[in-house]
């Protein structure tokens, strides 16, 4: 949305403030607003949450609903085009009304697959209400929306599979964030001599520490390679489950859990390691691809990424930084890691830099929001390209 403010376009965002992955403002009303590099920034003030699997997460994005419909837009300008951005489905419902209201195009943008993350990785029943009312909004949202846009590359499979035919998904991945190419701010001495030693073949990974983390590979992996005093594993982060990993693995002495570190400072962390892993549990849903905020930092990093990871390939592989094994097999893990530690340190860093030089080649805002804006105005896009090409042939 900053691109495309960038590009002349004006842009309003509509979000709430129950969010425990950004930084939101103390609202004292029902709606804080903003003007923020060009941009309109609406904060709606929600029920809050403290748990990611939680009763009262489906009523926060109930009340994020409700409110949504009720406030006031006589102040906003009237839109163009309506980008519906998943997680919750819900608001597709909203879209659907605001599209009708003011006679604009409505684009479905898929982040999370829902409600098959939730019977695939939350031990929820398809047979569940909640999921059959998901799954129902879902169908409606895929029929109905102008446009569908997935970050993931392979929703095109997911959406004929849940209409019965096909349709075109447009692919609009995360992409590297401007700010994150300056200098990164340093870590100080302490936090360096403690987590991240000279001298070591340190294997990291940097995030969350949940369940959808799928860590116990990477913890097992590390038990097995004690016996290699030279390689290093470090869990940097926090997350519901980091008390009990450190508690089941406090034996193993070759594993390290690090505090979480700023976003400014998650570059300079990335930096002092040997190999990036991230991980998934085996599941239906990256059968349809990823496009993770974690593997544009691990390969902007210059660092080569092993992950665990079963489901349709992209990222690493298209870039050639690194490799994909099996999600759940802690030996082909093992192998990997041995791999890469026997590996000349200047074959590592070329493994590496080839990532960083494929993410920002392909995978820059500009060039995203300039994609995006052909899927929101296509019409425009195409009326403005056939004025350039008619000028040219006339000078």
């Amino acid at each position: 949305m900053r691109e495309l403010a960038r590009l002349g376009l004006r842009c309003v965002i509509l979000t709430s403030d129950s969010n425990q992955l950004a930084q939101v403002p103390r609202l004292t009303q029902s709606v804080f607003r903003q003007e923020v590099e060009g941009m309109t920034l609406c904060w709606i003030r929600t029920m809050k949450y403290s748990a990611a699997k939680s009763m009262r997460r489906i009523l926060s994005w109930l009340d994020f609903e409700f409110r949504l419909w009720r406030m006031p837009k006589s102040s906003l300008p009237k839109p163009d085009a309506i980008v519906v951005s998943s997680l919750s489905l819900l608001t597709i419902l909203n879209g659907f009304w605001l599209r009708w209201k003011y006679r604009c195009r409505l684009v479905l943008e898929i982040r999370d697959i829902w409600p098959l993350t939730i019977t695939e990785e939350g031990g929820f029943s398809r047979w569940n209400p909640m999921v059959l009312g998901l799954g129902m909004i879902e169908r409606l949202g895929y029929r109905y929306a102008d446009e569908v846009v997935g970050t993931m590359p392979n929703l095109g499979e997911h959406v004929r599979n849940v209409l019965g035919y096909p349709r075109v998904v447009h692919c609009i991945p995360m992409g590297v964030d401007e700010a994150s190419l300056a200098n990164p701010s340093p870590l100080p001495r302490e936090y360096i001599e403690t987590h991240l030693p000279g001298g070591k073949f340190i294997v990291a990974h940097a995030g969350t520490i949940g369940i959808t983390n799928a860590l116990d590979v990477f913890m097992e992996c590390a038990q097995s390679l004690q016996d290699h005093p030279d390689v290093r594993f470090v869990v940097v982060g926090d997350g519901d489950l980091r008390a009990y990993y450190q508690e089941k693995y406090a034996h193993v002495r070759n594993l390290i859990f690090a505090p979480r570190v700023s976003k400014q400072q998650v570059q300079s962390v990335l930096s002092r390691c040997s190999l990036l892993y991230f991980s998934v549990h085996p599941s239906r849903v990256w059968r349809y691809g990823q496009s993770l905020n974690k593997v544009i930092d691990y390969m902007l990093a210059g660092k080569p990424v092993v992950a665990s990871y079963t489901g349709y390939p992209s990222m690493i592989d298209e870039a050639g930084c690194g490799c994909y094994v099996p999600a759940g097999d802690v030996e082909a893990l093992r192998l990997e890691i041995l791999r890469y530690a026997a590996m000349p340190a200047d074959q590592r860093r070329a493994v590496g830099q080839k990532g960083r030089d494929w993410i920002l080649r392909y995978r820059r805002y500009p060039v995203l929001a300039t994609r995006y804006l052909d899927i929101l105005f296509p019409r425009v896009c195409q009326v403005a390209e056939a004025d350039g090409a008619g000028q040219g042939a006339e000078s």
